[in-house]
Formats: C-alpha cells, structure tokens, sequence
C-alpha cells in the first residue's frame, strides 16, 4: 500500500479545518503560503502559521481593532469563537477571499496604501521608557562602525591608485568613490544630529510595525478599499522599520528620478509626520551606503577575482545609491524649507499664501 501523498495529507489537514468553521471545501487553489478555498458558502483564503507566532498574531490583531484600525483583513472566528485552529504544529487561520482587482493607476495604489499605513502608526502610537546609556553606547557603537566604513574605503582607494594599470573594477570603484564617501559622510552628520536631539530624553516613540510592507499585502474588496494583510512579522518598534525596507527594495533598479517615492513618503507624512529626530534618523539610515561597502569587502577579499561579475556588482549598487540619493537629497531640502518657513512665520517675516492673496 503505498503512502498517502504529502497533497492528499494537506486536504485532510484543510478539511479539518474547516469543519472548525462549518464549511466544506470543493476546490482547492495554491498562492504562495495561501489556500484559496472554494466552499458551499463561499470563497476564502486560509494561512497557516507556526503556532509560536500564532498567539502574537491573534493579539496584535485584537490591539488594533481595540485601537480603531480596521484596515486589516478580517479573521472568522470557528463556530466556537476561536480566531484560529491548532493542528499539528501549526495555526490555521482564516479570511475573506478579496478580489484585489481596484482599476487604479500604480501611483494612487500606493498613495493608499501609504495613507493606511500612517493611520496604523498613528492609532498604535505609543511613548515608550528609553535607556539613555544603552541608548548612547548604541551611538558610538555604531559611530566606530561606520569610522570603519570610511578607513576601509580610503584604503581600498589608495591601495587601487598605486597600481600601474588599474583593472575595470578598480577603475570603476575610483570613480565611484567619492559618491559612497559622500553618502556615508552625510550618514555620520544625519546620525549625529538624531543623537543630539535624543540624547536627554527619557521616552520615545514606537508604533506597531506590519513588517512586511507591500502593495500584494495590501488588498482591495469590491468597493475599492484597501486592507493590510500577513501581519505575522507584526511588532512594536519604530515607523523606520516599515518606511526603510520597502524604499530600499524599490530603489534597487536602473538610475531614474524617484518623484514617486517622494510623493508616497510625503502622502505618509501629512498623516503621520515624523518627529526631527525620527526624521534625522530616517535620512542616515537610508543614505548610509553599506549595501556598497559589504559588496565591496566580499569583492576584496575574495580568493578569485571575476572582473567582469564584480564590475556588475559594483555598477548595480551604485545605481541604487544615485537613487537614494535623488530621495535623500529632496527630502532633507523639503524638510529644511519647511524648518526656515517655519522660523520666518514665527519671527513675524513670513505671509502665507492667503495673506498674499490678500
């Protein structure tokens, strides 16, 4: 007799399931980690987590909803009340099946999706008790860290100019050293300035982080709103940890001008603003090049040099970095014209719009 296949146990598993809800499966589609499941009542989606994840993820949904954010795909409770069902060593869980087919241009798309996720930020807001020592040790932790950073790349740079014949890739590293200096120069002066702001506060601010920011976890139904979804890696911290990862995977493409980015950021401000310090930390970390410097240091140390793979390397990271730079760049302009208006409107030398309409 021969063993039951790993799909057949799946069914089973799927079938167990959803007696827990009173439904029936007739179809079964794979998305992923998701199961479309046609039913007699309908369509939905079911996920399964570890069940060491599953108690968190049924609390931070509850947290929001007890907050007032419902932006998120709803979980059915089972016929008795649960919010997921235990099987093995795993937490099912299940939702509405959404359509997700919104008739919108990519640009709005992620306008509303950067519009939600400041809301979520803004209803899970909380001050939170800050170490100042740990918070300092931190500082010049990372301070001696970055100072490697720069001694690395001087080196590297001297050790490529006393070469009588440079090779593609050193020649190429030459010219694209003074952009990685720059940027990792304006990363120290960013990081200082949040240390300065920081350093004799006893409280910060932290939010409910989703942590896996994107538009295919951000769903439409059929009236055309919006809802997060896969909160699994879900945690408090700070709005950099949503802003950052997402910007940073959108960057990594040919050099262009990134208005859009800008424009999403800017969309999530007027809902959320971020606090000077929250902004100068935003700034550093995102300028800070190290994705450049680790290739850079994979590259020198390796045992066999590919010329031709390695000036790849080098040419898509410094594509990214011109890209994060255009970002920074018009960011911290934005930021420090609205410092100096400020500034002048207080001081009594500055007219709005509407007095000079007047």
């Amino acid at each position: 007799m021969r063993e039951r296949s790993e799909w057949q146990m799946e069914k089973e598993e799927i079938s167990y399931v959803l007696k827990q809800y009173g439904l029936t499966p007739r179809f079964i589609e794979t998305f992923g980690k998701v199961r479309r499941i046609y039913t007699d009542r309908g369509v939905f989606a079911l996920k399964k987590i570890t069940v060491r994840d599953g108690g968190e993820f049924i609390r931070r949904m509850q947290y929001l909803y007890q907050r007032g954010f419902n932006r998120i795909v709803p979980v059915f409770p089972t016929i008795d009340g649960r919010y997921g069902v235990l099987y093995d060593k795993y937490l099912y869980y299940l939702m509405p099946w959404l359509p997700n087919e919104l008739k919108e241009d990519h640009d709005e798309r992620h306008k509303q999706m950067f519009r939600e996720l400041a809301r979520l930020h803004a209803l899970s807001a909380q001050e939170v008790p800050v170490d100042r020592e740990e918070r300092t040790q931190f500082y010049e932790r990372t301070m001696k860290e970055w100072e490697k950073d720069g001694e690395f790349l001087d080196g590297f740079l001297e050790q490529c100019e006393q070469r009588t014949y440079m090779s593609p890739f050193e020649l190429l590293y030459c010219l694209c050293y003074n952009d990685i200096r720059q940027a990792l120069r304006f990363s120290v002066r960013k990081f200082s300035e949040w240390y300065e702001k920081v350093k004799d506060l006893e409280k910060g601010r932290m939010i409910l982080v989703h942590g896996k920011i994107s538009p295919e976890h951000f769903l439409y139904d059929e009236r055309g709103f919006g809802f997060f979804s896969n909160f699994e890696e879900s945690r408090l911290g700070s709005p950099l940890h949503d802003l950052l990862p997402f910007l940073s995977r959108i960057v990594q493409k040919y050099p262009k001008k990134y208005d859009e980015c800008i424009d999403w950021l800017y969309t999530y401000f007027k809902f959320f603003p971020l606090r000077e310090e929250e902004m100068s930390l935003f700034l550093s970390y995102f300028a800070y090049p190290g994705p450049a410097i680790r290739e850079l240091e994979k590259i020198f140390h390796a045992a066999r040099k590919n010329e031709y793979r390695n000036v790849q390397k080098l040419q898509r990271q410094y594509w990214r970095l011109k890209n994060i730079e255009y970002i920074v760049m018009r960011v911290d302009e934005i930021e420090r014209q609205k410092k100096l208006e400020a500034e002048l409107k207080k001081d009594g030398q500055y007219e709005d719009d509407g007095a000079l309409a007047d």
